[in-house]
């Protein structure tokens, strides 16, 4: 068994609310000098990045799960994990259908930058990334499997944005393995607040937005192998 140092959940450039030093080369390299194993990108409702990430991080040995930070019409964020480059994006591809048009204000948001694996800057994204999806929480849930991926509800103790904030629970009939705590609470502290989930197997990320949030060696995950399709089989509840 591998026990791996993870972070999964770090947004770029991208994001409107992260900062503009989180590019593909600054992420990858604050990840490996503070000693991850295994990293994703999860921008809000945008998959630009990956590929330049992915390429970085493959030439400094950290291996990269492709990801998404998918907003709801309910305004409920799920992490989407991706299998690889391709099926991530697919899914971007098939969202192009699901933006809600408003256009970005930088003033107020921030810019969204694609990169190159230099960090040279590619293009902006005009429209607002951080605005709600037309997709419902069950399509969305099953427009990711469809594309091989694995969704998983984001920060599910916060009181704004998670699915048990926004629902009151998270419904079985979904089918979810996994679910993400954020930094500011402990797996020790949810489960007393919410016995009834004690059975999934709970990651903690930092939703970084600056690159002193992304974090630490302090959030493992064990696995046969250090491998993407290993951390799916993990997420999925197939392994471990």
């Amino acid at each position: 068994m591998v026990k791996a140092a993870v972070d999964l959940h770090i947004h770029s450039c991208l994001s409107p609310c992260a900062s503009n030093d989180m590019t593909p080369g600054n992420i990858v390299m604050m990840s490996k000098l503070k000693g991850l194993d295994i990293i994703s990108v999860c921008d809000h409702n945008h998959t630009g990045n990956l590929e330049a990430v992915a390429k970085v991080a493959g030439e400094v040995g950290i291996l990269f799960v492709p990801g998404l930070e998918l907003e709801t019409s309910e305004e409920i964020h799920v992490l989407c994990y991706f299998p690889s480059l391709e099926s991530a994006l697919n899914m971007q591809a098939a969202l192009k259908d699901f933006y809600t048009d408003i256009t970005n204000r930088e003033d107020i948001f921030g810019e969204q930058w694609i990169m190159d694996e230099n960090d040279r800057p590619v293009r902006k994204v005009e429209h607002l990334l951080t605005a709600a999806t037309k997709l419902d929480l069950y399509k969305c849930v099953s427009l990711v499997r469809e594309m091989g991926g694995v969704p998983v509800p984001a920060h599910v103790d916060r009181n704004s944005y998670s699915i048990i904030s926004n629902l009151g629970s998270v419904p079985e009939d979904l089918g979810f393995n996994t679910l993400e705590l954020s930094r500011y609470t402990t797996k020790t502290d949810f489960l007393d607040k919410y016995p009834e989930y004690s059975g999934k197997f709970l990651i903690t990320s930092s939703d970084a937005h600056d690159l002193g949030m992304i974090l630490e060696r302090e959030s493992f995950i064990e696995l046969e192998r250090l491998s993407v399709y290993d951390v799916f089989e993990r997420l999925k509840g197939c392994g471990g």
